[in-house]
């Protein structure tokens, strides 16, 4: 049989080619053809041409963010997340093939009813996240490289230091309308972009913030979706739904309960926030940097990594240097590196094709890829999910007693040695060097020895 594929996470980094890679090897041991289409960071690679739909027997979609799914339309088809790819690719094949055709269902991977709709509203929300972290990745890289100036050099004008600064502070002044626009993309396709963009615009003009535009986008996304099913037109003047009455009614609805309803209590919430990480010290920081390093290595890269991900983004809109970003960068390099380490010191507990594994883990720890450790965690999740938690939670935990700050949202090893990047850079590579030992260490003592 042949299939088709579609990979996408909503980093578009590791787990989009990490599924495509499981799908591959599973077709093939099953004696079936496959065409992987992977929708990462860099655009559509492998694309499915119009022969290969016409020579396919089914299609999987294992992806966490929108995808246009009006080319498979009348196929057997099946959609599951990119984790499910990977743990479990021969089941996703065995299901595809057993799916029916349809012309506008897709076939759940998921059981129940609840799941299906806290898939839906996950898939919705990652697919903002997806299109947003570049914004944030460049302008915190281009605020960290004013920053190397000096932390005020960016005050005297029509200087590079000030361009820089300029240049990323747009585009984080992007990164809210951009979320909100495609959450509403996600969930009410191209008409949803207009309504959610300028939702998110109005949440930064009244500062309501990252939870301002999460909030305009779910709102206008599923006001586009109701407008739909309510206005019905004679077929002559269906042309303007897309164009005139579904944008103009949307952005008018989303815009007036920004500005008169939600504005000023969800500022009210965001500055409360931010009043509370700022004034954080002793028990309450060493708590909230343990609780996010939990969260970086509970699923590494699912949704619990992306939420606390996305909160530490957040706290970095401000264009300042962020302690709980820190904290997160620290507890998601953690896990790979705990498993390299583990690798090297109890060579007899992992296989030979471990062994090596381990080897890139260095690497994809280095570079805030929380990804790599995956495989070892589906291996043997009662062992390694627990050992990586605990060293995350003590990276998170340290990184907040040490106040380090972090002026960028990724780049891992390579953005420490920018100037003023990164706050206490000596004892946050100690955070770091100390989460990735008791996590190495304790998954040394746990795991058993192969045979």
């Amino acid at each position: 049989m042949k299939l088709v594929a579609v990979t996408s996470c909503p980093t578009g980094i590791a787990h989009t080619y990490m599924a495509a890679e499981a799908l591959q090897i599973a077709a093939k041991e099953m004696g079936h053809e496959i065409k992987v289409e992977t929708q990462g960071s860099v655009g559509a690679e492998n694309v499915i041409t119009e022969k290969d739909l016409r020579e396919a027997d089914a299609v999987i979609l294992a992806v966490d963010t929108n995808v246009d799914k009006d080319r498979f339309q009348g196929m057997p088809m099946v959609e599951a997340s990119v984790k499910d790819a990977i743990k479990d690719a021969k089941g996703l094949i065995t299901r595809a093939l057993e799916a029916q055709p349809s012309d506008a269902d897709v076939s759940e991977y998921q059981s129940s009813g609840a799941e299906k709709k806290k898939t839906g509203v996950y898939k919705h929300l990652m697919t903002g996240v997806s299109f947003m972290i570049p914004f944030v990745v460049a302008g915190g890289l281009l605020i960290a490289f004013s920053f190397a100036f000096g932390i005020h050099a960016a005050d005297e004008e029509e200087t590079l230091a000030w361009a820089l600064m300029q240049i990323g502070g747009s585009a984080f002044g992007l990164m809210v309308p951009i979320l909100a626009g495609y959450i509403a993309y996600s969930i009410a396709d191209r008409p949803g972009i207009v309504p959610g963009m300028v939702g998110g615009m109005i949440a930064n003009t009244v500062q309501s913030g990252f939870l301002g535009g999460l909030i305009a986008g779910f709102i206008a996304g599923y006001t586009v979706v109701l407008l739909k099913k309510a206005i019905r037109l004679p077929k002559s003047f269906e042309g303007l739904m897309p164009v005139l009455i579904l944008p103009v009614l949307s952005t008018l609805f989303v815009g007036l309960v920004m500005i008169f309803i939600l504005g000023g209590p969800v500022k009210s919430i965001n500055d409360g926030l931010l009043s509370w990480l700022n004034g954080m010290s002793g028990t309450n920081k060493i708590l909230l940097g343990g609780i996010i390093g939990v969260m970086m290595a509970a699923d590494m890269g699912g949704p619990i990594n992306k939420a606390a991900y996305a909160f530490g983004a957040a706290t970095i809109a401000q264009g300042q240097p962020s302690e709980v970003m820190a904290a997160v960068m620290a507890a998601g390099m953690v896990p790979p590196l705990a498993i390299a380490l583990s690798t090297v010191i109890a060579k007899n507990k992992y296989t030979q094709e471990e062994r090596q594994a381990g080897k890139v883990n260095w690497a994809l720890g280095a570079s805030f890829i929380t990804e790599g450790a995956i495989p070892f965690a589906a291996a043997d999740p009662i062992r390694v999910i627990p050992s990586l938690m605990a060293g995350s939670a003590v990276a998170g935990a340290l990184s907040m007693i040490f106040s380090a700050t972090l002026a960028v949202p990724h780049g891992g090893i390579f953005v420490l040695p920018i100037p003023n990047a990164v706050g206490n850079l000596p004892m946050y590579m100690v955070a770091i060097a100390a989460g990735s030992v008791v996590g190495g260490l304790l998954l040394t003592v746990l795991k058993k020895k192969v045979s």
